[in-house]
Protein backbone atom coordinates (compact mmCIF):
# COMPACT_ATOMS: atom_id res chain seq x y z
CA UNK A 1 0.00 0.00 0.00
CA UNK A 2 1.50 3.33 -1.07
CA UNK A 3 1.44 6.21 1.36
CA UNK A 4 0.95 9.65 -0.12
CA UNK A 5 0.42 12.93 1.58
CA UNK A 6 0.47 16.58 0.65
CA UNK A 7 1.66 19.66 2.45
CA UNK A 8 -0.84 22.13 1.15
CA UNK A 9 -0.91 24.10 4.39
CA UNK A 10 2.87 24.09 4.87
CA UNK A 11 4.82 26.88 3.20
CA UNK A 12 8.56 26.70 2.55
CA UNK A 13 8.98 30.27 1.35
CA UNK A 14 10.96 32.74 3.42
CA UNK A 15 9.64 36.03 2.20
CA UNK A 16 9.80 38.38 5.16
CA UNK A 17 9.41 42.04 4.35
CA UNK A 18 12.04 44.06 6.17
CA UNK A 19 12.21 47.80 6.07
CA UNK A 20 15.38 48.80 4.27
CA UNK A 21 15.80 52.41 3.42
CA UNK A 22 18.62 54.81 2.78
CA UNK A 23 17.14 57.54 4.88
CA UNK A 24 18.79 60.89 5.57
CA UNK A 25 19.61 59.83 9.13
CA UNK A 26 22.24 57.38 7.83
CA UNK A 27 25.84 58.40 8.43
CA UNK A 28 27.41 60.09 5.42
CA UNK A 29 30.57 58.67 3.93
CA UNK A 30 33.72 60.14 5.43
CA UNK A 31 36.79 61.07 3.44
CA UNK A 32 39.58 58.56 4.04
CA UNK A 33 42.85 60.12 5.16
CA UNK A 34 44.78 57.10 3.90
CA UNK A 35 43.86 54.27 1.57
CA UNK A 36 45.89 51.37 0.28
CA UNK A 37 44.05 51.77 -3.02
CA UNK A 38 45.68 55.18 -3.50
CA UNK A 39 49.19 53.75 -3.13
CA UNK A 40 51.19 53.02 -6.26
CA UNK A 41 51.62 49.34 -7.10
CA UNK A 42 55.32 49.11 -6.08
CA UNK A 43 54.49 50.63 -2.71
CA UNK A 44 51.65 48.15 -2.28
CA UNK A 45 54.00 45.27 -3.03
CA UNK A 46 56.55 46.56 -0.52
CA UNK A 47 53.84 46.94 2.10
CA UNK A 48 52.61 43.40 1.43
CA UNK A 49 56.16 42.05 1.71
CA UNK A 50 56.69 43.92 4.97
CA UNK A 51 53.46 42.55 6.45
CA UNK A 52 54.32 39.06 5.26
CA UNK A 53 57.82 39.27 6.75
CA UNK A 54 56.34 40.44 10.05
CA UNK A 55 53.89 37.56 10.14
CA UNK A 56 56.63 35.06 9.30
CA UNK A 57 58.72 36.54 12.13
CA UNK A 58 55.83 35.89 14.53
CA UNK A 59 55.57 32.30 13.27
CA UNK A 60 59.33 31.80 13.56
CA UNK A 61 59.39 33.16 17.11
CA UNK A 62 56.44 30.96 18.08
CA UNK A 63 58.21 27.89 16.72
CA UNK A 64 61.41 28.52 18.72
Amino acid sequence: MAHTHTHEDHHHGHAHPHGHSHAPQAHPAQAAHWSILRMPVPARLLAALAVSAGLWAVVWLAMR
